[in-house]
């Protein structure tokens, strides 16, 4: 059943009314939040409401416009896995082959296929160390981390996100088209899209383009944040866009567009997993992560840059297309918000992350304690000061873990005592031991004897 928007009894609503009240509710929390800029879209279909506020460099003072671009961070990887699918639609490669049959930096690992580059579902590590991307191609860095030894799981079995994967992508395209990444997808899918194209490492940037901000704790001032993307990385991260740019994406996504052909858009929203706690959405298609909310599924994305944070949804059901960015690291916790107002203003629930599910009760999990890796990344689970278990990753600060029956986990931040969903942890179907470890969507492969 489609949403009526909006819903409100009591109100004479009108689309110039529901902008004035997202304006003020916008305006509001991003004060509350300490986010220097915000953009937030509303398109049914029939009425596009898009409000802005504050500025786009808080050393610099430059208002934030409606076209203002932000670093999107891995909401390129939507754009990338279209840009793969327009390809494949073209009968320039098969989703099903083998992706090393493209790239032979991939020959050690033959069974991954570029559905699976494209789901997360092909085992691979995150990615290398910034250092080592920022100092070599992306043909040798590939073949330096997706190697069959390090390989997380079979390809085709479980999920875990890997930004190597969508270098792997970016490249496939690269291959296929004979242009760098940055030209395919400006003249495949932005252009068309009428978005006009802004990357991180610009040097003359054609549209006015956001900051990302860190928050100073000593003075509670925003402050600029550099972008340290290394340039192999691009297809996972380096797209800059406004959050109409992102609507205009949604609404290709879920077919109001020619752009993406019906057939792509089908085969991007069909579920290749369903994702368990731990895995950032509720599902993932070719290049889209699934959201559950009511008895709705939709489609979308989220993105984190260096103080940036930017999310996508689209409901293919409704024709409803919501998009926001926000160029502060803490604009997530305004994002969560802001889908809290909508509710109450329209009666559209934009699912803001993945469904919660019931963990069941507390439990001891001592068995968890050991040591994780994924690629370079190490996962250290040891005992804490109360001899709880608590989580470093590659030795920093290490966080309490809350443990459940369902062997999911939370984080507890040590500076609120809240608890953050952290992940999961698998045990071996054969020996019934835990032998991984899901944290933000990644998978780590246990290496100790446990």
């Amino acid at each position: 059943m489609p949403y009526s928007i909006p819903t409100a009894p009591t109100a004479s609503w009108t689309p110039s009314r529901l902008r004035a009240e997202l304006q003020d509710r916008l305006d509001t929390l991003a004060t509350a939040h300490r986010v220097p800029g915000a953009q937030l879209v509303l398109d049914t279909g029939s009425d596009l409401i898009a409000v802005h506020t504050g500025v786009a460099d808080a050393a610099t003072g430059t208002p934030l416009t409606a076209d203002t671009a932000v670093p999107l961070g891995s909401l390129t990887k939507p754009y990338t896995a279209a840009l793969v699918m327009l390809l494949a639609d073209d009968g320039d490669l098969d989703l099903d082959e083998s992706a090393a049959g493209q790239l032979p930096e991939l020959r050690d690992t033959p069974g991954v296929t570029i559905r699976h580059l494209l789901s997360h579902t092909g085992g691979l590590p995150t990615g290398p160390d910034s250092d080592t991307a920022a100092e070599t191609t992306a043909a040798r860095c590939l073949a330096a981390v997706c190697t069959a030894r390090d390989l997380l799981f079979p390809p085709g079995t479980d999920f875990s996100y890997s930004n190597a994967g969508y270098v792997a992508a970016g490249r496939l395209a690269e291959t296929v088209t004979g242009m760098p990444w940055h030209e395919a997808v400006s003249a495949l899918l932005l252009e068309p899209l009428g978005t006009a194209p802004a990357f991180i490492g610009d040097h003359a940037p054609r549209r006015p383009v956001a900051a990302g901000h860190a928050l100073n704790t000593a003075t509670g001032r925003a402050r600029p944040a550099r972008q340290t993307l290394a340039p192999l990385e691009a297809p996972a991260g380096a797209l800059l866009a406004s959050a109409l740019d992102l609507a205009a994406f949604g609404n290709a996504l879920i077919g109001r567009s020619d752009v993406l052909p019906p057939a792509v858009t089908k085969e991007m929203r069909r579920p290749e997993t369903a994702a368990r706690p731990g895995a950032l959405a509720d599902g993932w298609g070719p290049g889209l992560a699934l959201y559950r909310q009511d008895d709705r599924v939709w489609c979308g994305h989220d993105g984190n840059a260096q103080g940036t944070s930017c999310h996508l949804r689209a409901d293919p059901e409704s024709g409803i297309v919501v998009a926001f960015t926000g160029n502060s690291a803490s604009a997530t916790a305004l994002w969560r918000d802001l889908t809290g107002e909508l509710a109450l203003l329209t009666g559209v629930r934009v699912p803001a992350a993945a469904q919660d599910t019931d963990p069941g009760r507390r439990v001891d999990l001592p068995e968890c304690l050991g040591t994780y890796r994924n690629g370079t990344t190490t996962y250290r689970v040891a005992p804490g000061p109360d001899g709880t278990p608590a989580l470093s990753v590659d030795g920093d600060l290490a966080l309490p873990l809350v443990c459940y029956a369902d062997l999911s986990c939370d984080l507890v931040d040590p500076a609120t005592g809240r608890l953050e969903p952290g992940g999961r942890f698998h045990r071996d179907p054969a020996t019934g031991r835990i032998d991984r470890v899901q944290i933000s969507g990644r998978t780590a492969r246990r290496t100790d004897d446990g």
